[in-house]
């Protein structure tokens, strides 16, 4: 879960790092999201679409969309001088969900960017973070030309359990998701030390 920044000198104290995942239906702005608020260039594994994914890849809504990550988005983002978070964007297809398992090992929290035009897609991502206990936030990516919904209608669409944060946001403006990386940091370290005192107490 936390981890010396990887560019400290031997000997040098580092910042720890926080490894979050950013998750999400096919098309939803998980890329967007961690290249608008990365401070390093991200690492990116996107293919074009092909025909041949046509039948499998469902684009509705997405019409505009040419490429697909096919293993994981990284990029990194310093919150504080004492804290840096790095961000591993999930590929949305089914098919590839078989990487979440490894990509989720030591995560700290979870954000899942959700389409009102496409809510159904994001449900998968808030089962998976529910059944392992993963502390997650729902970040609603307000795209032009959506329906406008206001929290408590999000969280009671997705049936989220009690507490869940749902937050709106723009995906693509650094500081929007820079406010939805924060407020998942401040929920999972309250659920995480709520844990803690649970499993003492």
């Amino acid at each position: 879960m936390v981890s010396e920044h990887p560019d400290a000198a031997d000997g040098e104290s580092a910042a720890p790092a926080l490894k979050i995942l950013v998750a999400g239906g096919f098309g939803v702005g998980k890329t967007t999201l961690v290249g608008a608020v990365s401070e390093i260039r991200p690492l990116r594994t996107e293919e074009l679409l092909s025909e041949a994914g046509r039948s499998v890849d469902d684009t509705d809504g997405v019409d505009r969309k040419t490429t697909t990550t096919v293993a994981m988005d990284f990029g990194r983002i310093t919150l504080r001088s004492d804290l840096s978070l790095y961000l591993f964007g999930t590929p949305g297809q089914d098919r590839f969900w078989f990487l979440w398992d490894e990509l989720a090992r030591g995560a700290l929290g979870a954000v899942v960017l959700a389409d009102t035009r496409r809510l159904e897609d994001c449900f998968p991502a808030v089962d998976y973070f529910e059944h392992r206990r993963i502390p997650f936030v729902v970040a609603v990516n307000c795209f032009a030309g959506a329906g406008r919904y206001g929290a408590p209608d999000v969280s009671r669409a997705l049936d989220l359990d009690r507490g869940t944060p749902v937050v709106l946001c723009d995906a693509r403006d650094r500081d929007s998701g820079k406010e939805v990386l924060i407020r998942l940091v401040e929920y999972a370290g309250r659920m995480h030390t709520a844990r803690l005192l649970e499993s003492v107490g």
